[in-house]
């Protein structure tokens, strides 16, 4: 397996070299030189299969060889204990629940998977790293929960102060051991940025090997199409097309979709469902990609206005019409979450976190627009609600039930180290 840069300025790498650096040299993303097609008999037994033989069987399609059987199928079992669960709304709305595992939100997938296929390559190479990573909220938790104790590895987590909730802060301040947490005074755009900055400094490559945790590592985003044929597996039955709903901050899930997609997924569409940071539903209506300052909303973990992942959506479609064809943007305030939170909880008797409220508002935007379409909307719930009880509205927030895992923060205390938005501090902090 093969992978080149976006910016087609680096030399092309191996697996293990894109995962362990991160970024390429010249500031672009990793993407596979090829994507293969998994075959038919996939699909036409797929209800046999469970999470971890789906996972399995669409990694070793997609690696050709770079791995092991034995060894991938042992990182497969380390990185999942949990897999997903739908819940059907109504008979043209399902809930994709990705919120079972460790820490309560997708990312879970992610950052495990990434997690046990690092260790994997650094037993081989014998080389000690720190990575560096930015969150809006529900990434540094995973990250944290994923890497923690992990051999050779030590973890830095950025955090915009004041910018993820309570529960969020906890996961990701109150571990200790290898993980370490800066409470940055800025946003989540001001952390990516001095992540980038981080990866391209000298100083710090020299006497540093930094690698990254956010979905700019491919690594994050290979486990994230195994929950799109997850999904396929459990609503096949059906027998209708799939509109997977996604809500969106950074577009590493969604760009999880594409690549499942390109495996030969049925896809019929893919609904990007943002916030009120509507860089890329505006670029899809208008051709223009024109990255903001980020707008603080209810559903922080989607508080992103120069979202990262858009260099694979151009590699992927580099004409926007293209995009347009496979792609539906939308994006929704807070005013419109909150009702959407309680228009679920009053009609289905079933409380969702705000992104997951902005995906369903992105599925009625679709229905409306396609009103004859004989279609399943497949809304992804990326977090459980009990990590937002603050903003969910009271008579909606008493029915949610903490996780365990969760109820256990309220007894940790918080460390970490408040930091200016500069990139000098962040460089005297990682070199001390």
């Amino acid at each position: 397996m093969k992978l080149y840069s976006t910016a087609h300025q680096s030399p092309d790498v191996s697996l293990a070299q894109a995962v362990i650096n991160g970024l390429p040299p010249d500031n672009g993303l990793y993407l596979p030189k090829e994507i293969p097609r998994l075959p038919s008999s996939f699909f036409e037994g797929i209800e046999q299969l469970n999470f971890n033989e789906i996972a399995y069987q669409v990694s070793k399609c997609l690696l050709q060889g770079t791995i092991s059987d034995a060894d991938l199928r042992n990182i497969i079992d380390k990185a999942f204990g949990f897999g997903t669960e739908i819940h059907q709304l109504n008979a043209d709305t399902q809930v994709l629940e990705l919120f079972h595992g460790p820490s309560a939100a997708f990312k879970d997938f992610g950052a495990r998977f990434m997690a046990a296929l690092l260790t994997h390559f650094l037993v081989q190479s014998h080389e000690k790293i720190t990575i560096l990573v930015a969150t809006s909220g529900d990434t540094g938790g995973a990250v944290a929960l994923g890497f923690l104790d992990a051999p050779n590895i030590d973890v830095v987590i950025l955090y915009p102060k004041g910018k993820v909730s309570p529960l969020q802060e906890k996961q990701l301040t109150t571990l200790g051991k290898n993980i370490r947490a800066l409470e940055v005074e800025g946003s989540f755009d001001d952390c990516q940025a001095l992540v980038k900055q981080a990866f391209l400094d000298k100083d710090l490559s020299q006497n540093l090997k930094l690698s990254s945790a956010n979905s700019i590592n491919i690594a994050r985003l290979i486990p994230q199409s195994f929950y799109y044929f997850d999904a396929y597996r459990q609503l096949k039955s059906h027998n209708k097309p799939l509109v997977f709903v996604v809500p969106s901050g950074n577009f590493g899930n969604l760009c999880g979709a594409l690549f499942a997609q390109k495996m030969g997924l049925p896809i019929a569409q893919i609904v990007a469902a943002t916030n009120a940071n509507a860089v890329v539903p505006t670029y899809l209506q208008t051709g223009i990609f024109a990255p903001q300052p980020s707008i603080a909303t209810i559903s922080n973990a989607m508080d992103v206005g120069n979202p990262s992942n858009f260099a694979r959506l151009a590699a992927f479609f580099p004409d926007v019409q293209d995009a347009k064809k496979r792609i539906t943007g939308c994006s929704f305030d807070d005013a419109q979450t909150l009702n959407a939170i309680e228009e679920i909880h009053e009609k289905y008797d079933y409380v969702v976190c705000p992104h997951t409220a902005v995906g369903y508002l992105g599925w009625q935007h679709y229905q409306k627009n396609n009103p004859n379409a004989q279609q399943m909307g497949v809304v992804l719930a990326t977090a459980h609600p009990a990590k937002f009880l603050e903003v969910i509205p009271p008579h909606v927030a008493h029915k949610v039930v903490l996780p365990p895992s969760l109820e256990l923060l309220s007894q940790k205390t918080k460390q970490s180290v408040p930091i200016k938005a500069s990139f000098e501090v962040l460089k005297a902090y990682l070199l001390g």
